[in-house]
């Protein structure tokens, strides 16, 4: 095969949680994705909400079998010689949909890897002229660099995260609210009036610290100094507004450990009766409005839904939608911001 050697490498991703105006969420999960010539390969896919195989959710067992069967030390589990590169983030049905590859070595001693023919796949068969991805691939890569980059994963290279989030508040039905959302979509949340007397052994299993609006800054001065104490530097989310999805997003945009440059969504800016979205590829953005009135009451503005092409975009802001205290919520696939936008 003619196919001009490219990088392989593998970087930390997201597939951010949500619960959504309408009711749905959607779950949060960890994975390790693939970068093709320094660009994450899902990026390629236009739109698709997917994750890799390796995902740092699930046992040990089963994400050590994923990594050596892209290793080629097992049989394809797919006939034909494919593989699942991407997958349903909700399940592991392949009736749901997969992006498929053949990956098979190549080369004078069969040490480069190739994956080519990449396809959407919901059944057994891959259907190449009907569901064939006919402008990605093939890829060459050079068999060393690949096998290092996955063999790393097996040798202590994938750090599993926490993925639990302390909750601190007075509020206890808001927060009982929020931490009921979080482990909805996958994210283990717990409260407490103040971290004081907490173990450090305990503190280590939270990832990140989320203080509420009506926590002041004395209290939480107090829980910083006993993460502090206990050698933990933790993602720390300072609540915005007393609206469960609003302090979703807030806690999943702190739970993104995905270098800047490998994300979709990379701005959010409020301004003058506009907001200014910034994306890295071709992707759906989502652009929601929450506002809190007089009477604390709150008021959701569906601002935007549709797919904008990379670079910036300048989306305009109805008044009613951002008068008085607003905030806004952007997402794309595996991406979320948060801004304020409002006085």
């Amino acid at each position: 095969m003619s196919a001009e050697y490219t990088t392989f490498g593998l970087a930390p991703a997201m597939r951010a949680g949500a619960v959504l105006t309408n009711g749905d969420y959607q779950v949060h999960r960890d994975f390790v994705d693939f970068v093709v010539d320094g660009r994450p390969l899902l990026f390629r896919l236009s739109d698709l909400d997917a994750v890799s195989p390796l995902a740092s959710d699930v046992p040990p067992a089963i994400f050590t079998a994923q990594v050596r069967s892209l290793l080629l030390e097992t049989d394809p589990p797919l006939p034909g010689g494919r593989y699942v590169i991407y997958g349903c983030p909700e399940c592991e049905d392949l009736a749901c949909g997969a992006v498929t590859a053949v990956i098979e070595r190549d080369g004078a001693h069969g040490e480069d890897i190739v994956w080519r023919d990449f396809a959407w796949q919901t059944g057994d068969r891959a259907d190449l002229e009907l569901n064939g991805y006919h402008g990605i691939g093939p890829y060459r890569f050079r068999g060393a660099e690949y096998r290092a980059a996955l063999a790393a994963l097996l040798d202590g290279g994938r750090a599993s995260p926490r993925r639990r989030v302390l909750l601190i508040g007075a509020r206890v039905a808001l927060l009982a609210k929020l931490a009921a959302a979080l482990r909805t979509i996958g994210i283990g949340a717990d409260i407490t009036r103040d971290a004081d007397d907490v173990p450090a052994e305990e503190l280590r299993a939270y990832d990140t610290v989320a203080f509420g609006p009506s926590v002041g800054e004395q209290e939480r001065t107090a829980v910083r100094r006993a993460f502090t104490r206990a050698g933990l530097d933790v993602a720390q989310v300072d609540g915005l507004a007393p609206i469960v999805p609003l302090l979703v997003a807030q806690i999943e945009q702190a739970l993104d450990r995905s270098p800047v440059e490998q994300r979709r969504l990379t701005r959010l800016a409020p301004g003058d009766g506009e907001a200014t979205v910034e994306v890295t590829s071709s992707c759906r953005v989502r652009l929601t409005a929450y506002r809190v009135d007089r009477l604390s009451r709150t008021h959701v503005h569906e601002v935007f839904d549709g797919i904008l092409e990379p670079g910036g975009h300048r989306i305009a802001l109805e008044p009613k939608a951002v008068r008085g205290e607003a905030f806004l919520v952007a997402r794309a696939t595996g991406s979320v911001l948060v801004e304020a936008a409002g006085g």
